[in-house]
């Protein structure tokens, strides 16, 4: 397994991954990977085994302290040198899940962030993965004013 960040190359995997791990409404589309990953492909965290791609973590890096829904929808809004890095999506296929494969990118972009000087990562959840992300130090901040796709989300936080 191999674990790096992405390029536009990875376009299409990116956006296939996700459709295969979110619903429609939560799923970011085709073209919001085209601009995220023309904004921020170093802030792509992809695992592949034997070349195929298997799970991924996204997000943009912001001053702002919470993420909002304007986020997904406005690569723009990223800031290589700001203080918090925004997780969007933690995506592992079906039939890869229960290895450990997200913890293992969510570790890396933990680290990743500690040694660019963020304070920390923000990512919102549905509250059955609350304890989850607890799990990696991200605390529960409550519930988000996010209504992205129509879901109830908690913000986590992790603070460095």
């Amino acid at each position: 397994m191999q674990i790096r960040t992405a390029t536009l190359e990875d376009l299409d995997r990116v956006s296939e991954v996700e459709a295969r791990c979110f619903p429609p409404a939560e799923a970011a589309t085709r073209a919001e990977f085209r601009e995220r990953l023309a904004c921020y492909p170093g802030h792509f965290w992809l695992l592949e085994e034997e070349g195929r791609l298997v799970s991924f973590v996204n997000g943009m890096v912001t001053d702002e302290p919470h993420l909002t829904d304007e986020m997904y929808a406005r690569a723009m809004l990223h800031r290589e040198s700001g203080a918090w890095q925004m997780i969007f999506g933690v995506n592992t296929l079906p039939e890869f899940r229960r290895r450990g494969l997200a913890g293992l990118l969510l570790r890396r972009a933990i680290s990743d962030a500690r040694a660019q000087g963020r304070k920390g990562l923000v990512l919102t959840c549905k509250e059955a993965l609350v304890s989850y992300y607890g799990g990696f130090g991200f605390v529960d901040e409550g519930l988000s004013p996010s209504e992205h796709g129509g879901a109830v989300w908690h913000e986590m936080r992790l603070t460095f």
